[in-house]
């Protein structure tokens, strides 16, 4: 049977606590006793938990033994702003699919009133983020950083970056991702996709353009679509 995981609310030494809901989950709905063992990610590594105490407020783990640790290459997304109910799905999709770190990005395109409550949706996103680690059983949580302008998103992450572009018809995704890279970051226009001086300002800053196919897709569609080939052409 596969022992529940959780995700560490707060870690000190060799004691993880769970609080708030996942306190309240686990006393009153499971009922944990003292001594009973979970799986708890601690930030790049899931160990075996025993339950010190337990109330609804807070729960206290002594960490044993480690159990998994976080594998593969690191793929960050640098997505822009789009309408919040889908840019929430795309988020919940891409951490099932891995990804470490997210971006919201303003870009030209980005509708005035998305791009003024952004900043506002960030805890939103972040819980949304670490529900769906938990749910596909992830050992991390991707962190969802704070809005930004496209000249800052220019220079955020390292190894290989690729912009996403329906105007690109030389190179495909899958051709511009190198088996055995360390690290990916793909950066996803809004609807509407990137101005040409958008464009520009990638190129300038050394970014690869790709498509994903003659097809035009959905921001989100074309979001899961990218981090589901680059995860699988990373991760052989």
């Amino acid at each position: 049977m596969t022992r529940r995981r959780w995700i560490a609310d707060e870690i000190s030494g060799e004691r993880a606590f769970l609080t708030g809901d996942h306190a309240r989950h686990l006393a009153q709905v499971l009922r944990a006793k003292v001594g009973q063992e979970f799986d708890i990610a601690t930030g790049g590594e899931v160990r075996r938990g025993s339950v010190v105490s337990v109330n609804p407020e807070r729960v206290e783990f002594e960490l044993g033994v480690v159990v998994a640790e976080e594998a593969g290459a690191v793929v960050t997304v640098a997505i822009s702003v789009f309408k919040f109910d889908r840019m929430e799905w795309a988020i919940e999709k891409c951490t099932e699919l891995g990804v470490a770190r997210i971006i919201p990005v303003i870009a030209a395109r980005t509708e005035k009133h998305l791009a003024a409550a952004a900043s506002k949706r960030v805890e939103r996103w972040r819980r949304i983020a670490k529900q769906a680690a938990e749910q596909s059983r992830r050992v991390t949580v991707p962190e969802v950083a704070d809005p930004a302008r496209l000249n800052e998103a220019l220079t955020l992450g390292a190894g290989a970056r690729i912009v996403l572009s329906e105007a690109e018809k030389d190179l495909d995704l899958r051709n511009a991702v190198a088996e055995g890279a360390d690290s990916v970051v793909l950066a996803f226009g809004p609807e509407g996709g990137w101005k040409e001086d958008e464009l520009a300002a990638f190129g300038k800053a050394g970014w690869v353009s790709a498509s994903l196919g003659p097809a035009i897709l959905r921001a989100e569609t074309a979001a899961i679509a990218a981090v589901a080939v680059t995860a699988s052409i990373l991760n052989q």
